[in-house]
Parts: structure tokens; sequence; C-alpha cells
């Protein structure tokens, strides 16, 4: 299936869940209507029969009334719920029109900052980022997960293989993937990503005190007599006893339940944590795995029949849910009268703390790898032109160390994309580009870069075809100066170029892939001729491989002086007082600069200038 027609699916499946949601509000907005009136009649009824028949047939009405009014409730609960549940798919199926589109506007934010030189010169983290049209994990470890793929590629062959296998098994299974994220999208029903590693960090806490277990005996052994000197005395067999043994209880009791205030209010806060992991938890255990080795292996944890993650976390809520009742202090005072409840469930807490720290950091980073894995599968799935790249070990036989066949960055909008082939065939070789401003040799740069990225990530790339060894990548692309350090631009771009020098004079298992984007633009034309010449003449034949753009055309000459310097250009021309672009590579020297073509178009004196 085609891209376009994959999207006209989702726009039919759109206009669907509209009109089906309408109907459900429609029904929502006649069972809110029913209630009332089931309600108010009740009531109504109950009150003149209690006036005018008595008060039997007033309160079998009053009753029979509540349970015709919760069963509606529950109806309409449910009907709430598949609301709900349309709404998420709607979101999520017009989210996926835009990551397939490029419009930014409906693509969830990216929390990351590009902090790193690589996420910077690629865009890989950030507002207009790969990160932000990849991400569609739920839960934030999930996002940072990815954004730690992209920004720190894998550099190991057998690394690379079983993650691409990973993701080659999630790109046909869309339907799991959205289940997936809509249990833990309705489970933190506050719209806000949850942050399960807090409730790691709160099971990794000092249980409770030792003491408790002991205490717990003291106060049941209390409550027991309190019950039996109470019926005693009810049945006039003794004196009033229970008032002695009920007034030590609760001075016992009030003295040790402050010890439980803070971990049955964390536990409390943690409430929409442990629900959103117990749905995700569920769709996990419940899926079957045939046919899918590697996905089953990564989901191992969550079939264990001895430690079922729904079962624990479930139990977990239920004591969670029961120490909530210190919001309502009517209720929880007439229960720890009668019971010590506060702490039989810390008890119970406590247990079953321990029992889930053992297994909850295995079963989340399993479902925190899933969620980034569904990332990368979802590139594919909205590209179902892009392919998986393939990674080769390396040899004096096995061809170019890199090649690519129509290659595209992913962030250009495809009426907008060019698509390229390119070749480096050994290590050692500088590709040169020059070309008029404008004309496509950063861009180019970038789209081999973040197609590199996509491909040590694990992932699939912009392109009909991309074979390459393995590399470590440098960029010096995007140079800023620092007032407040004092850095010029160009002091910058020396520092930059220094630290890729470095790089490729370290020694490493594997050759250095590096992306220079006008070279020492921030100095004069004779020096910058200079020093980039030098430093070019340095960088041939090393243990690398690089692509290098610049405006200076004097650099051309190098290709005679180094056989391992290759010229590429891309071209330009005026079509009706117009520059026009194709933005293709070309081999050989750019025979053309646009530069003065522009300033004469935009009305600047270059007749002066040139004259």
């Amino acid at each position: 299936m085609t891209k376009e027609k994959r999207l006209q699916a989702h726009q039919r499946q759109i206009r669907r869940l509209q009109r089906r949601l309408v109907q459900l509000e429609r029904t929502s907005y006649t069972y809110s209507w029913v209630r009332l009136a089931i309600f108010t009649a009740g009531m109504i009824a109950s009150g003149a029969f209690l006036f005018l028949e008595g008060s039997w047939l007033a309160w079998s009405t009053f009753f029979t009334t509540l349970l015709v009014f919760g069963l509606v409730v529950a109806r309409h609960r449910r009907l709430e719920t598949s609301i709900a549940r349309h709404k998420v798919w709607l979101e999520m199926k017009a989210t996926q029109i835009a990551r397939m589109r490029l419009d930014w506007g409906h693509i969830p934010p990216s929390s990351l900052a590009p902090d790193h030189p690589l996420a910077l010169d690629l865009d890989l983290l950030g507002d207009h980022s790969l990160h932000r049209l990849l991400n569609t994990a739920v839960s934030r470890p999930g996002g940072e997960r990815l954004g730690e793929w992209l920004v720190n590629p894998l550099t190991g062959h057998q690394q690379i293989e079983a993650r691409q296998q990973l993701v080659r098994e999630l790109v046909p299974l869309s339907l799991f993937r959205q289940r997936l994220a809509l249990a833990a999208t309705l489970a933190g029903r506050s719209g806000r990503r949850q942050e399960p590693e807090r409730l790691l960090a709160w099971l990794q806490e000092r249980p409770f005190p030792r003491s408790l277990r002991y205490w717990l005996v003291v106060f049941s052994a209390l409550a027991a007599a309190n019950l039996l000197f109470f019926l005693a005395d009810l049945a006039g067999l003794s004196p009033s006893l229970w008032k002695a043994s009920l007034l030590l209880y609760l001075g016992l009791f009030l003295v040790k339940n402050r010890e439980l205030g803070e971990p049955f209010a964390e536990a409390t806060r943690l409430r929409d944590a442990l629900e959103q992991l117990g749905a995700v938890f569920q769709q996990l255990e419940g899926y079957s795995y045939r046919r899918k080795p590697h996905l089953a292996a990564l989901c191992a944890p969550f079939l264990d029949p001895a430690h079922r993650p729904s079962r624990l976390l479930a139990r977990l809520n239920r004591v969670v849910n029961a120490t909530g009742l210190r919001g309502n202090p009517l209720v929880w005072l007439a229960l720890n009268v009668a019971v010590p409840w506060d702490f039989y469930f810390a008890y119970r807490l406590g247990q079953l703390k321990a029992d889930i720290a053992h297994h909850l950091p295995v079963w989340m980073d399993a479902w925190i790898e899933l969620e980034a894995l569904g990332s990368l599968a979802n590139l594919a799935t909205v590209n179902p032109d892009y392919t998986f790249p393939e990674i080769v070990a390396g040899g004096p036989d096995e061809g170019p160390v890199f090649q690519v066949q129509a290659a595209g960055h992913p962030l250009i909008p495809d009426p907008l994309k060019v698509c390229n082939d390119f070749t480096i065939d050994r290590i050692g070789e500088v590709a040169l580009f020059t070309g008029s401003n404008m004309s496509g040799k950063s861009t180019f740069l970038r789209t081999i870069g973040i197609n590199l990225v996509l491909a040590h990530a694990g992932g699939p790339v912009n392109a009909r075809s991309l074979r390459t060894r393995l590399f470590r990548l440098c960029t010096c692309i995007r140079i800023s100066d620092s007032v407040t350090d004092g850095i010029s631009h160009f002091y910058a771009e020396v520092k930059c170029l220094k630290r890729l020098l470095v790089e490729l004079e370290t020694s490493q298992p594997l050759p250095l892939f590096y992306l220079i984007d006008e070279i020492f633009q921030g100095t004069n034309n004779r020096e910058r001729l200079i020093g980039s010449r030098a430093y070019i003449r340095v960088l041939a034949g090393r243990p690398g491989v690089g692509l290098i753009s610049t405006h200076d055309l004097e650099l051309v000459s190098l290709a005679e002086e180094a056989p391992l310097v290759r010229n590429y250009h891309f071209q330009d021309e005026v079509i009706e007082d117009r520059m026009a672009f194709d933005y293709t590579v070309r081999p050989g020297p750019s025979p053309t600069t646009n530069a003065l073509k522009i300033m004469r178009r935009e009305g600047l004196p270059v007749t002066e200038i040139r004259d």
C-alpha cells in the first residue's frame, strides 16, 4: 500500500470515528436525562407512598429506584468509557496523519533539548526534529530512550541486527502498538504522561518498620477484645470493660498511626502510574507472540505464570485504594475503631512492595524498550517506501563502504523532497561538494547524516536502498559563537574541526564518518583557502570518510593532487529572471556560482562592484 493510500485510509477511519462519536455522545446525553428522570421520579414516588400508603411500599420504591438508577449509571459509565476510547483513537489517527504530512502543529512536542552536538547539527532532538517525528511513546522514559538511541547510535553489528529484527517484527503490528498506546493513555486520564520511574523509586525506599507485624498482632488482639467485651456487656454477662479496652486501643492507635501517614500519601499519589502500568502489562500478557520470536523474547517477563504483573499490580492497587480512605475521615475513623484497618493494609503494602520491587524494573525496562522500538516501527508504517539498511561487517572484497540509492531527508515534506544516489568506494575518501547558495549542499550533508543515524539506531531509512559499513559519526555543521564565553564564530569552528581531527586520529575499531558544512567560513578568503587545503589534505587517506561543502571553487583542484578527494556539485540556472535549483548531486566541480545573481536580483549595486 502506498503512502497516499494509507493516508486516505486514515482519513476514512477518522470520518467513521467522528460519526460514531457523535452517536455515542447523543446517547450519553439521553442517558443523563434518563438518570435524572429515574432519580427524580423515584424520590417523588417514595415520598408520596411514605405519606399515603405506608413505609413498606415507600421503602420498596426507594430501593427499587436505587437499583434501577445504579444499573443505568453503570451502563452510562461504560458508554463514557467507550466515548473516551473513541476520542483517543481519533486523536491517534489525526496524529498519524500529521506525521505523514509533517504537520508540526499537530504532532506532540518533544521534551528533549538538543544539547548534544550531533542532535543540533542533524535536527535529532528538539522542535521540528527527528525525535519529535518518531516519538509515539506514551511514557516519558520511552521517549527518552528513543532520544538516547538517536544521539548515541549503536556501534555493534549484532546489536544493530537484533534491534532491526525487533523493529521489523513490529512494523506490521500496527493494531498491537496502537492498543498498547490506547491502554496507557486511557489509564492516565489526567492527560499528562505518567512517570513510572517515581513508582520504582518508591518501591526501592525503606520498607515499613519491622515492628509493624508486632503492632498488627497487638491491635488485632485489642480489636477482638473490644468486640468480645462489647457483646458480653450487651448480653449483661460482664461490666462495660470494652470502654477501657477501646480507650487503650485508640490511644495506641493514634500514637503509632503517625508512622504510616507519608507512605500512604505517596502510595495514593502514585495511583495513576499503577493504573497505567496495570493496563499496559495486561495488554502485553494477553497478546499471542506466535511467529514473532524476537518480540516474544523481549516480552518474556510478562508471560511468567508465577509472577503475572497484572495480578501483582492489581493487588497493590487494591491496597493503595484501601489506604485512600484517609480522604474520608468519617469512614476512615469508623473502620479503624472497629479493626486495625491501616495497620493491616500497611503490612500488606510492605509485603507487596518487596515482591513487586524485584520484578517491576524488568517489566518497566521491557515496556520502555518496546515503546522506543514501536516509534522506529511507526516510521516505516507511515512511510511504506522507506527501507531497512544493510549493515556490512567490512572487508576488502565487500564493495563500496557506503552506498545509497534515492536518499531523502525524512524532515522534508514529500512534495518538496529530492532524492539522490551517492557512493563512497573506500575508507579515506573525501567528497568535496561545491555549488551555489541555496543549491542543496547543506541539506544533502544532513540527509546522509540523519539516515546514518537511523541505520545505526536499527530503524528504517529514507532511501530505496542503503548499504553501509559501521561508522562513528562526527559533524561540524551548525557553528555558533558565544558572547558569554567570549568565543567567536571562527574560533568555535576551529575547536569543532580540532575535535573532529582528534576523533579521526584516535585509535578506534570503527572508522569515522564526518560531515563538514562550509569549512572555515568564519575567516577571509585567502586564509580560508590556505586552511581548507591543508586540512583536507590531512583528512584524505585517514581511517574515515567525509563529506565537505564549500563555496571556494579553488579547492576543487585538490582532486588532482590527492586521488582520494572526489568532486561533486549542485547546479542552478536562471529561468525568467528567477533562480531555479534541482537539488541533484552531480559528479565534478561546480561550473557556476550565483552570489552575484542573487545580489543583482534583490537590487543591490552589483554592477558597480563588478565594474
